[in-house]
């Protein structure tokens, strides 16, 4: 189900690293890691984690730089499991950055 307007603010209130959209489809970030051994590991553990989850990312990857997108295309836009992955992701960028 996607989420509504209101919930996705209150969440990003609190996980401010994201940016909505204009159309509140999408939450994105770029993450910038110093060497791309730690953008390579953070990826990894992002994809195990995204695997378990059967939720993947939309993301590239520059040397020391991963840009993600989160959505649920099946819904449409953000749902409850975009939001469970992002917290996944924050927490391994914080161990690495």
């Amino acid at each position: 189900m996607v989420l509504s307007t209101e919930q996705i603010q209150q969440w990003n209130a609190v996980h401010n690293l994201w940016t909505v959209n204009p159309a509140g489809t999408t939450l994105s970030h770029r993450f910038e890691f110093a060497h791309f051994t730690d953008a390579f590991s953070f990826m990894t553990a992002v994809a195990l984690a995204a695997e378990r989850l059967d939720h993947h990312p939309e993301w590239t990857n520059v040397y020391g730089r991963v840009d993600i997108r989160l959505t649920t295309h099946d819904a449409g836009g953000i749902t409850a499991r975009d939001l469970q992955l992002a917290e996944f992701i924050e927490s391994k960028a914080q161990v690495l950055l």
